[in-house]
């Protein structure tokens, strides 16, 4: 059985479809009851197994009642993944502190409290496997989202230290992490800004059905890490030895690149830091017209034992292109 935060729209709601075809019994666990029984409702019409339990990934104490509920339900938890975060926009001391502190609660703290309740269940049997989903942005904060940068780079840090303590204890149970790019979710309908005009994914855009599969892959595979998309797979290559030329491209990129007029954006417009969204929610977001499908950079991440004998300026310039062009 595989449990997924975050599990009623997005990234998360699409990896729990992709665990579903596969013949695993899915938990799904979010704060808002309509998106819960929406994914629910879904999953259920393909023919799968699936209950879903309302809990803000924030309360600890919820969250580890919301594991042994489903454990009840179905079975011994084999996988236990980390989606569930949230995010703001605007300068630094434009953000609220109280806008900042929740993003940290629910983006890190919801991992840490996550990772948790599945070592609680997993470490007597064993057996299992946490996968904590992060973000291209650890290897590079963003301007405009500095709540959010931090908490992704809190999760790095978090995962690398779980993980040593497991190597040390000689414990059959895996964490793994996951580096999606900027993928076409709710995310940016649902993040709140302070800028004067809408959020949305810095290029290039990916849609969230290579994420969920890089997921299932660290869930299912031995991989620590799994880098989806070449431009974040060379923001990690590149990024300690060439950090100036990152910042170049993100500098050419500026506010603008974060930022929207579209009218489509603007009716989907649904911020909920501090409440769960009342209506169904799905996969998508939208910016369909943005995202990309494989890229050169994406075909040599896939080989990336080619692609390091050709040396880290190869990378940096194929970073650089694909940021500015």
């Amino acid at each position: 059985m595989v449990v997924i935060t975050g599990g009623s729209s997005g990234i998360g709601r699409c990896t729990a479809a992709l665990f579903s075809r596969n013949g695993w019994d899915v938990g799904l666990i979010a704060r808002g009851q309509a998106g819960l029984d929406s994914a629910q409702a879904e999953l259920a019409r393909s023919g799968g197994v699936v209950h879903a339990i309302a809990a803000d990934v924030s309360d600890a104490a919820a969250l580890e009642d919301a594991a042994f509920r489903l454990a009840a339900l179905l079975g011994p938890i084999d996988v236990w993944i980390n989606g569930a975060g949230n995010g703001v926009f605007g300068r630094f001391l434009s953000v609220p502190e109280q806008d900042f502190r929740r993003v940290t609660e629910v983006t890190y703290l919801g991992t840490v409290n996550g990772t948790r309740a599945a070592l609680r269940h997993m470490l007597p049997r064993n057996a299992g496997a946490v996968v904590n989903i992060c973000s291209g942005i650890a290897f590079h904060g963003m301007p405009l989202l500095s709540s959010y940068s931090g908490a992704k780079h809190a999760v790095r840090g978090f995962t690398d230290s779980i993980r040593a303590e497991l190597r040390q204890d000689r414990s059959k149970v895996r964490i793994s992490i996951v580096f999606p790019p900027a993928v076409n979710t709710p995310f940016f309908s649902h993040a709140p800004t302070y800028m004067e005009r809408l959020p949305r994914p810095m290029s290039p855009v990916y849609q969230p059905d290579p994420v969920a599969q890089g997921i299932f892959r660290a869930a299912t595979k031995t991989s620590c890490e799994v880098t989806i998309g070449g431009v974040t797979k060379l923001f990690g290559l590149i990024g300690g030895v060439f950090p100036r030329l990152i910042e170049a491209a993100i500098f050419h990129l500026g506010y603008d690149g974060q930022m929207t007029d579209c009218p489509h954006a603007a009716a989907l417009r649904e911020p909920t830091l501090f409440a769960p969204s009342p209506n169904p929610g799905g996969i998508r977001g939208p910016f369909d017209r943005h995202t990309r499908r494989l890229t050169a950079p994406a075909w040599l991440s896939r080989r990336h034992r080619l692609l390091l004998p050709t040396g880290v300026a190869l990378s940096a310039a194929l970073l650089l292109a694909a940021y500015i062009l």
